[in-house]
């Protein structure tokens, strides 16, 4: 949401700065909590391999600090105004009315923060008698959630008054009356049982059409739904919240975005990237080609899409532009790219699948092999079939000498084939491997291209604190709002309906209507809270209609990937557009060509199971 400056208001002198000394706080507790929970872990490794003495209080200790990275993270990106929503839907409003709509979803940010100050609060105050197993005091996993929670609202608060008073004011009062009315509605039907699930499902439609970002609009939907159900108490709301969260496993996630941004920093992508370009240069649509296979490479060591898109667009782009290639046509390689990696462990949604559908991790990074070998050969054919040959020379006028090139390439694939073992022979857990991965990339890429220096490396874990508080609040939030689904019976209710298709029907007219499930909703929720919701209600009908489960989930993953990075709604290709710099009116019909090759290959990964389960089966899983 941008800032329209030349506010009047007198509140933003007294906000701001607080503003600003809050978030340098979160930030720092946010990077430390980081860096602790990596020596942790990777301690907890050491201890248990060389000496035979596992630490039995680490994974304890490592989720406590999981809750503070995620709740200090998420208070330092909303210090920064690094939320971002769906903007698609307020082009069709007058343009009069469009800056209210937008300011009023600011409120709402407000709105909900306060719901989770309020809520942290008498979840800290409750457990304050309580301690966990080993005997750690239990406040410490929610005192994170608390100060998080004011930090937020102080931030929020500040983002309000930054507008015109007239603004400001309309809006709010506009808010105010959709909370009048809703309260209105409650005490005059309060023995209407499906009220609390109306108001839930109001708030989350209205809050995807207004833009409101996807982790609040998550977040006020699950909130809205316990503030006006009496049977429980609002405590659930931040217990829920912070729950979402409180998983030794989800760690891997912040680890594996430590490690791929590390490797960005220290020379060791832009190091593969060439060397990768430097050998498809020569053929024809090799920049494309390259494009699909730095992604490949990637999405094996960073673990997020859009980790992979910034980190490989930010090095190809430039080359793109003095090549003169088509930067609409390249938005549309990295898009489809994208997709094909969804599966090419140790991506954060195969991750969130495992934990949410209890399949094991390891299996679905194994079987997510060969689908995304398959459709990263037609993606190869696609590009060079498309794309136009380039002189190596116009994309790098400057060459990387020939060793320093080598490497480099090779400390990047050492890494990858690192964690690529460590998967296959099940030496460790992923959250465990990522954490070495993140030793590896800080010390051995310091050691060979002194290019981390220490100054880079605390701002490394600060960004890093807040890009993942940030992505798993969305988590917290959609497993809130998960739990309010069940407490109402919607995912009974869906799989019955669902069974009864499967069953009537056929199990594939089932799977058909998962993917179509899974690209709508993956469009306008993002990859994690699509698997959250929607991976619990169908993966059981999935084991019940005969489906295996490395194989129904990996359908999944994709299907959700192709909605997140597909046109009009797709966070996914916002994101690709904006690091392109091109419009996503303007990829459309160049990436229609990548759409359906990849769509094709889902469908006949879908059709065809073995092409899932024959490696998980070779290896014994």
């Amino acid at each position: 949401m941008s800032d329209i400056t030349g506010t009047n208001t007198l509140l933003v002198p007294v906000i701001s700065p607080l503003s600003r000394f809050l978030t340098k706080i979160t930030a720092i507790l946010g990077g430390l909590s980081l860096f602790i929970n990596v020596l942790v872990v990777f301690s907890s490794v050491i201890f248990r391999y060389a000496f035979h003495s596992p630490l039995e209080w680490a994974e304890e200790v490592a989720r406590a600090l999981m809750i503070a990275l995620v709740f200090f993270g998420v208070a330092t990106s909303s210090g920064r105004g690094g939320h971002i929503g769906i903007d698609l839907f307020l082009g069709l409003l007058p343009s009069s009315l469009r800056a209210y709509v937008v300011h009023s979803t600011r409120w709402i940010l407000v709105f909900v923060s306060i719901g989770l100050v309020i809520s942290s609060y008498d979840l800290v105050y409750i457990s304050l008698e309580q301690t966990t197993e080993t005997g750690m005091p239990l406040a410490l996993f929610y005192i994170p959630v608390f100060i998080g929670a004011i930090v937020m609202f102080v931030a929020t608060l500040e983002h309000v008054f930054q507008q015109e008073k007239k603004i400001v004011l309309r809006s709010g009062i506009g808010v105010l009356g959709l909370i009048v009315i809703g309260f209105t509605t409650y005490s005059l039907f309060p023995e209407l049982e499906s009220l609390p699930a109306f108001f839930m499902f109001a708030c989350f439609f209205l809050g995807i059409i207004a833009g409101i970002p996807i982790a609040f609009t998550l977040g006020l939907s699950s909130m809205v739904f316990f503030l006006s159900n009496p049977t429980l108490p609002f405590v659930f709301f931040a217990q829920q919240v912070s729950a979402g969260v409180d998983h030794f496993v989800l760690l891997a996630i912040p680890f594996f975005l430590l490690a791929g941004s590390a490797m960005e920093i220290n020379g060791m992508s832009s190091r593969l990237v060439e060397f990768i370009v430097r050998g498809m240069g020569r053929f024809k649509g090799g920049l494309n080609m390259t494009t699909v296979l730095s992604m490949a490479f990637f999405s094996g060591i960073s673990g997020s899409k859009l980790a992979d898109v910034a980190a490989v667009g930010g090095v190809l782009m430039p080359a793109v532009k003095r090549t003169k290639q088509s930067r609409e046509d390249a938005a549309g390689v990295f898009a489809a790219s994208a997709v094909m990696a969804e599966s090419i462990p140790p991506c954060v949604n195969l991750i969130v699948m495992g934990f949410v559908a209890n399949i094991s991790i390891g299996a679905l990074f194994i079987a997510g092999i060969v689908p995304a070998v398959c459709l990263l050969i037609i993606l190869l054919i696609t590009a060079n079939i498309f794309g136009k040959k380039i002189n190596v020379s116009d994309a790098y006028p400057v060459l990387m000498p020939k060793k320093q090139l080598i490497l480099g390439a090779a400390v990047g694939l050492l890494m990858i084939l690192m964690i690529g073992r460590g998967v296959v022979a099940g030496i460790a857990t992923s959250t465990e491997i990522s954490a070495f991965a993140v030793v590896y990339a800080i010390v051995v890429g310091r050691i060979a291209f002194r290019e981390l220096t220490l100054k880079a490396t605390i701002k490394l874990f600060i960004d890093m604190s807040a890009m993942s508080g940030m992505l798993l609040f969305i988590v917290a939030s959609a497993t809130s709002l998960s739990y309010a689904l069940t407490i109402e019976m919607i995912p009974q209710k869906c799989a019955d309906i669902l069974v009864s298709i499967g069953t009537n029907h056929g199990a594939w007219l089932f799977l058909i209507l998962s993917i179509l499930i899974l690209i709508v909703f993956g469009s306008v929720l993002e990859g994690a809270p699509a698997l959250i919701i929607f991976a619990p209600i169908l993966v059981p009908i999935a084991i019940q209609l005969g489906f295996h489960p490395l194989h129904y989930g990996i359908v999944m993953v994709f299907a959700m990937g192709f909605g997140l990075f597909s046109p009009p709604i797709g966070l996914g290709l916002y994101a690709t557009c904006t690091i392109c710099g091109v419009t996503m009116k303007d990829v459309m019909k160049p990436m229609l060509k990548y759409q359906m090759v990849i769509f094709v290959g889902i469908i006949l990964v879908a059709l065809f199971p073995f092409i899932t389960t024959w490696l998980p089966n070779i290896m014994g899983y």
